[in-house]
């Protein structure tokens, strides 16, 4: 029989595991002719959430689990779950069950039928969550589907089932800075996406601030776009262009009033402040994508694992 193999990423999440797994052994009965493999990758929880899993791990011998050395942050624990898996077809869900157990068969379904590479799920709306992280969630979206090639679902979870090419392809892709939803969207490959309406957690409380999905985001883009170096470019062509004028503006009054003095230390500090202002966002944005090319060229592991098995 073919194999699914489920890959779920886990941090400090003791309390929702056994209701995740209780709600996916009741959704396999709904899936004939396959095996079932879980991998759970603990990503340095401070809880008891790595004991949680190993009762299971003991209890049933297709429970598997690798256990971080650290937090390496979910795109490690993504990636190194799907390096581990065994499966023909592979799923990736959070355990806190904000992504529906009951999709999976659907989503199955459309991969077997060959007409799908993947099937993944995209939330409809945000219920429940804050409304100012709803809007600059949106906002992104659409900042990064106007400023990159890559488009990305509004929405798209990482919940889907892939095929087992459409995996080899994604592990092909080892880039130390990793955003996942920019990926499985850039590979290409034939995918669709369920709708659904947000789901709350389960149980415990996500790890997920407004610090860390900011963060998030700016590798996304940084990631995906070239934007943000155009955009610096031109700023500092613009602030180039209003010198030139200024200065040809100077040497005229010169030559027509050489007696005229030029008036206005307020105005003098506004343009100065303006153009350190450029010359030092220029450089953020570019010691960000340098920053990124740091980390690659060093070549370190994108995890290190304590324990798997």
């Amino acid at each position: 029989m073919a194999t699914l193999s489920l890959v779920v990423p886990v941090y400090n999440e003791q309390e929702a595991i056994p209701l995740f797994f209780e709600a996916l052994e009741q959704v396999k009965t709904k899936i004939e002719n396959f095996n079932f493999e879980y991998w759970f990758i603990d990503d340095g929880s401070t809880d008891n959430t790595i004991q949680t899993i190993k009762e299971l791990n003991i209890k049933y011998d297709y429970v598997h689990f690798i256990e971080f050395s650290r937090n390496f942050g979910k795109e490690a624990a993504l990636y190194a779950g799907l390096e581990h898996t065994t499966g023909d077809y592979i799923a990736v869900m959070d355990v806190d069950l904000q992504d529906p157990p009951a999709l999976l068969p659907e989503m199955l379904d459309g991969v077997l039928s060959g007409e799908y590479d993947a099937v993944g799920t995209r939330r409809v709306n945000r219920d429940g969550e804050p409304p100012i992280r709803s809007f600059f969630s949106s906002l992104f979206y659409k900042i990064i589907n106007k400023i990159s090639d890559t488009y990305i679902v509004e929405g798209a979870r990482d919940y889907r089932v892939m095929s087992r090419q459409m995996v080899e392809s994604i592990l092909s892709l080892q880039e130390y800075n990793r955003f996942s939803k920019g990926i499985f969207a850039w590979i290409g490959f034939k995918q669709k996406y369920i709708e659904y309406k947000n789901v709350d957690r389960v149980a415990g409380s996500t790890s997920w601030s407004f610090w860390k999905l900011l963060k998030y985001s700016i590798e996304g883009i940084v990631s995906f776009s070239q934007a943000p170096l155009l955009i610096s470019f031109f700023m500092g062509f613009i602030s180039f262009l209003i010198a030139i004028i200024f200065i040809v503006i100077l040497i005229v009054r010169h030559f027509i009033d050489p007696g005229s003095a030029i008036n206005g230390w307020t105005s003098m500090v506004v343009i100065i402040l303006m153009v350190s202002g450029v010359q030092l966002l220029s450089l953020g944005i570019i010691g960000r994508y340098i920053s990124n090319i740091y980390m690659e060229v060093k070549k370190r592991p994108i995890y290190l694992a304590r324990k798997i098995k």
